[in-house]
């Protein structure tokens, strides 16, 4: 073998896993859940009750694929308001960033070091697995999910 195939066969082994990690597994997300259910719940326009939960965070139904701030009538703070302002939309990645660190997310996306969210709760890993598991049972209807 050559220096240059061997060398694409390393590299090759290293990226495989990286690829499946960010695809997201939508049943890790599913166990994943029940770190948000004590702020958030799922449930459809129609009021089906896809996963029980608080409301002292927005319902998760359309959060994946849409934008951020859309659940009429919940009291956002002004840091993801200002976010939707500018078109915040919650891709995967936004949605991980944000995950990970609510409030330095805002800071970042909106450019406001003053920028704050009420989310106070990091997902530390697996946020990939819960967005795919909220495009699996509740995506916007724009996100082409099932």
């Amino acid at each position: 073998m050559t220096l240059r195939a061997t060398t694409l066969l390393f590299a090759a082994s290293f990226a495989a896993p990286v690829f499946a990690q960010d695809a997201g597994d939508p049943e890790a997300g599913e166990n994943l859940y029940n770190r948000c259910a004590a702020c958030h719940m799922i449930q459809s326009p129609d009021g089906e009750m896809i996963q029980r939960g608080g409301q002292v965070g927005p319902n998760l139904w359309g959060v994946a694929g849409g934008p951020a701030a859309q659940v009429e009538g919940f009291r956002y703070g002004d840091g993801i308001l200002d976010a939707a302002e500018m078109d915040l939309e919650w891709t995967e990645e936004n949605f991980v960033a944000y995950t990970e660190d609510p409030q330095g997310f805002l800071r970042e996306y909106t450019g406001d070091s003053g920028a704050r969210s009420k989310m106070t709760f990091r997902l530390r890993e697996g946020a990939a697995d819960l967005y795919a598991y909220l495009l699996e049972v509740a995506p916007h209807e724009d996100a082409g999910g099932s």
